[in-house]
């Protein structure tokens, strides 16, 4: 179908995770590709704004998201809410929804009173627009839910893999925090014990092993997390018996994250959006998949991040092997 004109851009994605941006970022890429000129707004939870910040080529402005009735990431502020609908009213030529299946947010986007809508839809359910919005199939990676949109609308791809810039400064940073002056480039893994569900993370037992396995190939072992994941962390450190760990608990934003993985070897993490910011800066990673489906959210490169579904901890240890094995140390 023809390239839709738009001029002015609202882009709807208010999912909470590092992930979920980052899996958008192709999607966003093809857009402005096809309308450079155009000022894109991303609609998104107030934390997003690091996030929009880092690509300042891809978005322009980041409008707070007051909730939505139905949508479960943020409790709904309704006078917010009725202010944000006023504001928009005939301010966009195009509202793209890349929040989700439909059901809900197709709604919310039809109510922003863009010349255009577009999305997906899940059949059987309300399409606002059968030439805007496509089917929604389940069981596709999500960064390809969403660049097949962007295709189905007229603005070819411009590539599938995950981005995330970083800067000397957020080099210079990681180096400023206690104990990681003395980290090299391909000298150390990285492990992430965390996620914000509980479901999704593997026993720190497991971790250990993990952590054992790594120090015995030559390389330090760093952990990560958010503070409050703290306590987790503390209790794998002091479970560990390896020379040299270094506990970056709390102490990392996205920008030291970011430049702390560019350096590592590896990263072992469960699902959780670390994984994805590993993808974005091409560091080879193992993931444990215990609850969410892999299909929608594992990387795209499996020979570079290896995926283990289920708690099977020689199943990891293996991966690790392949993936020191297969990938030269890395230098940057």
């Amino acid at each position: 179908m023809a390239e839709l004109p738009a001029k002015r851009v609202l882009v709807f994605r208010a999912l909470p995770g590092l992930g979920d941006l980052l899996c958008a970022v192709p999607a966003l890429r093809a857009l402005r590709a096809g309308e450079p000129e155009a000022e894109i707004t991303l609609l998104g939870l107030p934390q997003a704004a690091p996030f929009a910040d880092r690509f300042p080529e891809l978005i322009d402005r980041l409008l707070p998201f007051p909730g939505f009735p139905g949508l479960p990431e943020q409790p709904v502020r309704q006078a917010d809410l009725l202010d944000l609908l006023g504001e928009v009213q005939g301010q966009y030529d195009l509202a793209l929804q890349l929040h989700g299946s439909g059901p809900i947010s197709n709604v919310l986007v039809s109510l922003l009173g863009a010349s255009q809508a577009a999305g997906r839809f899940r059949p059987g359910q309300w399409c606002p627009d059968p030439a805007r919005f496509l089917p929604y199939e389940d069981g596709q990676p999500e960064p390809l839910v969403w660049l097949r949109l962007m295709e189905f609308l007229g603005y070819p791809s411009q590539g599938e893999t995950l981005a995330f810039p970083v800067h000397e400064a957020d080099r210079a940073a990681l180096l400023a925090l206690p104990g990681a002056h003395a980290l090299r480039p391909g000298s150390y893994a990285v492990i992430h014990p965390g996620a914000s569900q509980p479901e999704r993370r593997w026993a720190p037992r497991n971790f250990v092993l993990v952590a054992e396995r790594l120090a015995a190939r030559g390389l330090r072992v760093v952990l990560t997390g958010t503070s409050g994941e703290a306590e987790t962390t503390r209790a794998l450190w002091e479970a560990l018996n390896v020379p040299g760990v270094l506990d970056l608990t709390g102490q990392t934003d996205l920008g030291t994250l970011a430049a702390l993985l560019a350096g590592a070897r590896l990263l072992v993490s469960g699902d959780t959006g670390i994984s994805h910011l590993a993808a974005a800066t091409r560091t080879p990673s193992a993931v444990v998949f215990l609850a969410s489906d892999p299909a929608r959210w594992a990387p795209l490169d499996r020979e570079r991040h290896r995926v283990v579904v289920g708690d099977d901890v020689g199943a990891v240890l293996h991966e690790v092997d392949f993936l020191l094995a297969r990938e030269p140390q890395r230098v940057r």
